[in-house]
């Protein structure tokens, strides 16, 4: 087992050629990491290598500085090196920067995934390369036309191979690697190495030696861990939003256990005023790629995602990165919190924690010495008052942009009416609905909503609905531990990384999307309740709520909990079905008065419907 350098290693004064140390120069790299320092000299042996190493400790240019360093030159247009990723977005990362090392030896690199056109790679193939990097569906596609040989290929990388596991690509990786020839080298990397994972690539290797530095470097110095007990009388997208009221990130990626909460709280975000975007796997390779631009550049402030729609994601300067809800498991933690404080920089990573959460928050704490630094949230009226000042400030930046000189006087007096309050709310509402319509026009944020971001005014309410549920395809995005068989797993996780879909039955995600119309109702439910009521409440997405809380809402005025069914979520209120007995209590306890967020909850008849 090959331990952590005591010492911070120069790479001026390791065994490098010119040219990889004018590689090293031009990426601005002057001290090699712990997994850098651990990796080249072992590698340079042509030993085969199983590493383990968290996400954000420079993993690429581990195996990418032995991988420039032993390709030969005047070797024909057949690669010589191959390194396997998960996803098309981490391929993409690795493949730029093995082109930035290797561009002044000459090396030529070739990046090639799903998604993407097979024209321009076929010709690029012809053409000629050293090393190729791709994600496994594409790779075999190649290969099976015949169009990649792979018979001078005497290096392979498996970089990320959890994931590529866990994604259901293992098979094909096999397939791959069989292609290869018998004396080769093999390089895996990866940030968990489960028991599961070094059985099945002892397999493909030839005795590795293995390097682990993860528990060494698994709090990467210079981030603070921060966490924020949820308040479960509120609605988790408003707990997010109060967070994000006291930390004020200048950027954040903020990662959901679930597929479905990604699209609600991107949508709740937006609905605040706040500049925040889904990222799908059902997104193009294009739209995908000009969302990360947007965010490198500091256009997007917040990107919202799972674990899995995230790998390859590499934004240098990432103040925060916040968790929705803890991960189920510890390892997914440390992927997470690597994206911020990347080498040699602070970072923050901010975790909202639920009751649901204290088991992975009580492991981090006791097996891997996490130092939490448990903040409360402020009282309403502080975050009323933080959230004001951002608004102000947002909306006179954009007034010295505009003339509005002839209108002060009158703001002015405004002021001094009684009206003036309820003005400003109206105003506040056409604003941020006037964010919302031009935003929708972005091509960028049409395409996320087109593939499934769920952030059309129509459709953001009914999402939020669906979002909390605990669904079973949920566990999915966690890693792919549970729920479906390995085989469906694997084909879902295939198109979500490799070809560009999540998921069949567009029809029938489409007919969920457009959801219950006022009118409908389910026959369940309009059995049990056959005398029942429907209630009026103005609760709504808007106001950060779901379904169940609604419920729990009425439940709370009513002082009891059964008798309570369907709940209609809509932007500004919510409909809810209820026996006589439940409407008399709910509307009476409403009528003598309840407050919920510093507003009264009104709980009444609905209209009768024509």
């Amino acid at each position: 087992m090959t331990s952590t350098p005591p010492e911070p290693t120069r790479f001026a004064d390791m065994p490098l050629s010119a040219e990889a140390k004018a590689g090293l120069s031009a990426l601005g790299y002057e001290f090699a990491t712990p997994v850098q320092a651990a990796v080249f000299s072992v590698a340079m042996t042509g030993k085969d290598l199983m590493v383990q190493s968290k996400t954000g400790t420079g993993k690429t240019t581990a195996f990418g500085l032995p991988v420039i360093e032993r390709i030969r030159s005047g070797q024909g247009p057949d690669p010589q090196a191959l390194v396997l990723c998960p996803t098309r977005e981490l391929a993409n990362q690795v493949a730029e920067e093995l082109a930035e090392l290797g561009d002044p030896k000459g090396v030529r690199v070739l990046p090639i995934y799903g998604g993407a056109p097979m024209g321009p790679q076929l010709k690029s193939l012809t053409a000629g390369c050293d090393v190729v990097v791709g994600t496994p569906g594409r790779i075999l596609d190649h290969i099976r036309r015949r169009s990649l040989r792979l018979v001078h290929a005497h290096m392979a990388v498996l970089d990320e191979a959890d994931e590529m596991l866990s994604m259901g690509f293992w098979e094909d990786v096999t397939a791959i690697l069989e292609k290869l020839p018998d004396q080769r080298q093999t390089l895996l990397f990866s940030a968990t190495l489960p028991d599961q994972i070094r059985r099945t690539a002892l397999a493909c290797m030839k005795d590795p030696e293995n390097i682990d530095i993860s528990r060494d470097e698994l709090t990467v110095e210079g981030i603070t861990n921060v966490a924020y007990h949820a308040d479960d009388a509120l609605p988790r997208p408003r707990n997010l939003l109060y967070v994000l009221e006291v930390e004020r990130p200048d950027n954040a990626v903020i990662f959901c256990n679930k597929r479905d909460d990604v699209a609600v709280v991107a949508a709740f975000l937006r609905r605040q005023g706040l500049h925040a975007l889904a990222l799908s796997g059902e997104m193009t390779q294009r739209d995908r790629e000009r969302v990360m631009r947007r965010m490198k550049s500091g256009e997007l402030q917040y990107l919202v995602a799972t674990d899995v729609a995230a790998r390859g994601i590499d934004i240098s300067d990432l103040s925060h990165v916040v968790n929705y809800a803890l991960p189920e498991f510890t390892e997914v933690y440390v992927h997470r919190v690597g994206r911020t404080g990347r080498i040699g920089k602070k970072g923050t990573a901010v975790s909202i924690v639920s009751g649901r959460d204290e088991m992975t928050f009580t492991q981090l704490k006791r097996d891997f010495g996490i130092d939490f630094q448990v903040r409360e949230l402020p009282d309403y009226a502080e975050i009323m008052k933080r959230q004001a000042e951002r608004v102000a400030g947002e909306l006179q930046k954009s007034a010295r942009d505009t003339e509005i000189t002839s209108f002060l006087r009158l703001a002015q007096h405004m002021l001094d009416t009684e009206a003036v309050v309820e003005a400003l709310a109206f105003l506040l509402k056409q604003y941020f609905w006037m964010l919302e319509e031009q935003r929708a026009r972005d091509p960028v944020f049409s395409a996320a909503e087109s593939a499934g971001d769920e952030s059309s005014p129509a459709r953001a309410a009914d999402a939020e609905g669906r979002g909390t549920r605990d669904r079973g395809e949920g566990r999915g995005d966690r890693g792919g531990r549970g729920g479906r068989d390995s085989r469906t797993k694997g084909r879902s996780r295939r198109r979500d990384a490799d070809g560009g879909g999540e998921s069949s039955g567009r029809g029938d995600q489409a007919r969920r999307d457009r959801g219950p119309r006022d009118d409908e109702g389910d026959g369940s439910d309009r059995r049990l309740f056959q005398d029942g009521v429907r209630l009026f409440v103005n609760r709504g997405s808007n106001d950060g709520y779901v379904d169940d809380q609604v419920r729990q809402l009425v439940a709370d005025a009513a002082g009891m909990s059964e008798g309570i069914g369907r709940v209609q979520l809509r932007r500004t209120h919510a409909f809810v079905e209820v026996t006589k007995e439940v409407a008399e209590a709910a509307v009476k306890a409403a009528g003598d008065g309840i407050e919920r967020e510093d507003k009264p909850v009104a709980i009444e008849p609905a209209r009768t419907r024509g």
